[in-house]
């Protein structure tokens, strides 16, 4: 059986509308993947289990690289990983040029980290030092939440250290990869591209093919200072409101969304929350970004249906 080569589906030409359809079985692409390569459009595909992907993955005992930006650094340590691990901070060029990248990395609990630019080719010798120090065997495998950066690093890697030049799909779409995709390096190195987890009521999953292309950087993140009264509220797009009292808050988003201040007695039709947060505390809504208090300060959020936030001790 042959696997479509950007997503890692087995190929079938009986079904349209299951994972891996294509209309000759001598294509070396799926339908879907041909679609989002060539076309950019997304067609949606059946749920998987990939969380269990993941832990039959980590019983394994092979080395693991776990991929994720700056804007998803949250919950890496809900995946319980047994398994060695190198935290690989993808997508170094869209980092504040404010930031401490060593001080940033060193709040994470992980023995081994590295921050790489799959754009820039930044820091991949040392990660590949890095692999081969740590690696159990030949597979080391690749996981990360949906939209990490994992395709397009795997493919950066196959550029610079293999005969082969990487066509794994990348997209900002979120579950691209459908399928665990081997991808041999040399005769000691195969790397594994596995599914993007799909992060439980991130922004991702939800929102439409255009606002993913805004809340998705592709560049540099401006951080944006705002000092907000009593009397406004801050408003981001049509998905996210933010009442609050006298207050500074920074945002650590893209900079293509659109931010704004309203007054707070206009309507609002989205999700209300009502807590109070402390200072130097950061307010991550998932798939977004997050937003940093430099006050205690009581909150009441306003968010879009099926998308949840979360609050930490700030990263910055």
């Amino acid at each position: 059986m042959n696997k479509c080569v950007g997503c890692g589906a087995i190929l079938q030409d009986k079904n349209p509308l299951e994972n891996g359809y294509t209309k000759d079985l001598n294509n070396r692409f799926c339908e879907r993947c041909f679609n989002i390569k060539h076309y950019n459009k997304y067609l949606k595909v059946t749920d998987k289990d990939y969380r269990k992907m993941i832990l039959d993955i980590d019983s394994k005992g092979d080395l693991i690289l776990l991929v994720t930006d700056f804007l998803n650094l949250y919950s890496l340590s809900d995946l319980k990983l047994k398994s060695p691990v190198i935290l690989v901070l993808s997508k170094a060029d869209l980092l504040p040029r404010s930031i401490n990248k060593e001080k940033l990395l060193n709040q994470f609990n992980f023995d081994v980290k590295v921050m790489i630019c799959s754009k820039n080719n930044y820091n991949f010798d040392l990660l590949y030092d890095l692999i081969l120090k740590y690696k159990k065997s030949n597979n080391v495998y690749v996981i990360g939440y949906t939209n990490a950066g994992k395709s397009t690093f795997i493919n950066r890697f196959l550029k610079n250290y293999s005969d082969s030049e990487g066509e794994i799909v990348v997209s900002n779409l979120p579950s691209t990869t459908l399928d665990l995709i081997e991808n041999k390096v040399n005769d000691d190195l195969v790397l594994i591209d596995t599914p993007g987890l799909l992060d439980d009521k991130s922004l991702i999953l939800s929102a439409s093919f255009d606002l993913l292309k805004k809340i998705t950087p592709k560049k540099e993140i401006r951080p944006i200072s705002f000092q907000i009264k009593k009397w406004t509220s801050l408003l981001i797009e049509d998905f996210l409101r933010l009442d609050l009292d006298d207050t500074n808050i920074i945002c650590f988003m893209s900079n293509n969304l659109n931010i704004r201040r309203v007054y707070k007695n206009r309507e609002c039709f989205l999700k209300k929350y009502e807590f109070d947060i402390s200072k130097n505390s950061d307010l991550v809504i998932k798939g977004l970004g997050f937003i940093t208090f430099k006050k205690n300060t009581h909150v009441v959020l306003w968010l879009t249906y099926n998308v949840s936030y979360l609050i930490r001790k700030t990263i910055i």
